[in-house]
Formats: structure tokens, sequence, C-alpha cells
């Protein structure tokens, strides 16, 4: 089991920068940030986009794997997002990670463009991330799409070291996630239980492995990110994977069961959201995360 944390862009970098260095010292595995505009768990708050802050902890960190949880097509052209990457992988010596989501409208309705339905997307999201794939694969891009295109765009450097991860719960996303993705990112169903989210997300597991197999991929060679703040609290109380040191673990338990490769959760904040004891952080990070990796492996 790897583990991850999030560390969202709501601080000035002198606030920041401790966190990021602390999740590397920490022990953790990959430490992520969210790519918004406005974030809407925090609508009313200062926010600041992602890959500025990404290169800037790459600048104060040497190990730990840094990333976009996620990038969406919202405010986004995919050459644009492709050439970020480039730069992110060249300065954090090839540590980035780029995690992929349809997204929801609130930051395309705040650039005053058309809101969507989900089944549209969806389908944005799978013409943006079959460019991306282009553009890595290819110099030279021309595309024409209903959302997206480029014109003989170059593309070196190449991109070599940088997954693509995608997002997907549903169906249709999961098969696609399974059939173009680097690793699957997800956050499970909304429940009102943790049984209930755990017997969601098995079935998302058996739709997206089973198409591994139809893609011919060995579902044992592809990474599963499982983002723990999704779960539902026992007590009914928050959506938090930090309530307790047994909360985590037993989250992280039922998680590897599943076949799940890497678990996320957030940094501490002193309010909801993800209102926890960085005291739970630090007993996890030395005591939980040794013992969880030394029993899965």
């Amino acid at each position: 089991m790897r583990f991850g944390i999030t560390i969202l862009t709501d601080q000035p970098w002198t606030e920041a920068r401790p966190q990021w260095e602390a999740a590397e010292e920490m022990g953790f595995d990959h430490a992520w940030t969210y790519d918004h505009l406005v974030w809407g768990g925090l609508p009313e708050g200062p926010w600041t986009t992602a890959t500025p802050v990404l290169g800037a902890a790459a600048a104060v960190t040497s190990r730990i794997g840094l990333g976009t949880f996620v990038a969406s097509p919202n405010f986004r052209h995919p050459y644009l997002l492709f050439r970020d990457a480039q730069a992110l992988e060249s300065i954090s010596g090839g540590r980035f990670l780029l995690g992929l989501g349809t997204g929801g409208n609130l930051d395309a309705d705040l650039l005053a463009t058309e809101s969507l339905s989900l089944r549209e997307r969806v389908d944005r999201f799978q013409e943006f991330v079959d460019l991306l794939v282009r553009l890595r694969e290819e110099d030279h891009v021309t595309a024409e799409g209903r959302w997206f295109s480029t014109d003989d765009a170059r593309t070196l450097p190449a991109l070599r070291r940088t997954p693509y991860l995608v997002a997907a719960n549903g169906p249709r996303s999961l098969r696609y996630a399974a059939h173009v993705g680097d690793g699957w990112v997800t956050t499970g169903p909304t429940t009102e239980s943790v049984d209930a989210w755990f017997a969601g997300l098995a079935e998302a597991r058996t739709t997206f492995e089973a198409e591994l197999v139809a893609q011919g991929r060995d579902p044992r060679d592809v990474p599963r990110y499982l983002n723990l703040d999704s779960a539902p609290h026992l007590s009914g109380a928050g959506r938090v994977s930090l309530a307790s040191v047994d909360f985590f673990t037993e989250l992280v338990g039922r998680a590897g069961e599943l076949g799940f490769t890497d678990v996320v959760t957030h940094w501490p904040r002193a309010e909801s959201p993800y209102a926890a004891s960085t005291a739970v952080l630090e007993t996890v990070a030395r005591d939980v995360m040794p013992a969880l990796r030394a029993g899965s492996g």
C-alpha cells in the first residue's frame, strides 16, 4: 500500500510550504492538490491554481510524488495542460502525477461558459484525454473536436515519466479509464454507510478489471488510487478519514482487500472541510503507515 495526502491551495505559500515538506518527511509516497479556479468546499475563501504550487513544492522536496487531484477540462485546454505537465515533469525530476477528472460546472460557470449535463461533461472529458494521449505519443498533432482542437501542435520535449491517472466512478467512465489510463482514481459512490461505500467500490473494481482484461491488460499492473475522504464516517458526522487512527486504519485495510494500491487522505484543517487533528496525522504517519506497508508486503 502507498499513501498520499492532499494539501489545499487556500493558504499562502509561506504557510503551505512546511506542510509539503512535512508530507515528505513523514514518509508519504505522494502529495496532491486540487486544480480549480474556485473550489466548492471553500467558495468564499482564498484560492490559487495547482500548477504553480506543484512547481514550488517540487523545488522544496526531492522524493515524494506530486500530483493534480484532479485536473479537468473546465478551464484547461489539453495542449496547455500537456505543456504544464512537461514543465512539472522536468522541475520535479519525473515525480509529477497527472490526475485527470471530468469536473463539475463551477469553474465553467465562473468563466460564463455553458453548463453541461453529466453526459456532456463525460463526452468532453474523453475528448480531452484522447487529445492528451495523442500529444504524448505524437508530434505535429492536428485535431478537430467538438470542444478541443489543435493545428500542427508541436510536442517536444517528450513526456516520458508522467502517468495519466484517470478518475472514474460510473460504468462508462470506468471502462474508459481501463482503456486509456495509466492508473485509476476514484471517490467511490455517495452512500450513507461505510459498508455501502465499500460495496459500491467492489462493483466498480469488478467493472474496471473486466475492461482491463478485455483490453489485454493485466489488472495487477495498473495502480488504483482511492480518496479515503469520500467515505462516510462511521458516526455519520462528517467525511474525514483522519477522524481517528482506528478509522483510518480500518479504511486502509478494507481498501487493500479490494486491491487498491494507493490511498489518499487530506492534511487536517482547523475547521470543516477536512477538520481533524494533526496529532492523528502524526500518529498515522509514524505508526500506522509503516505497519500497513509491512503487512501488505
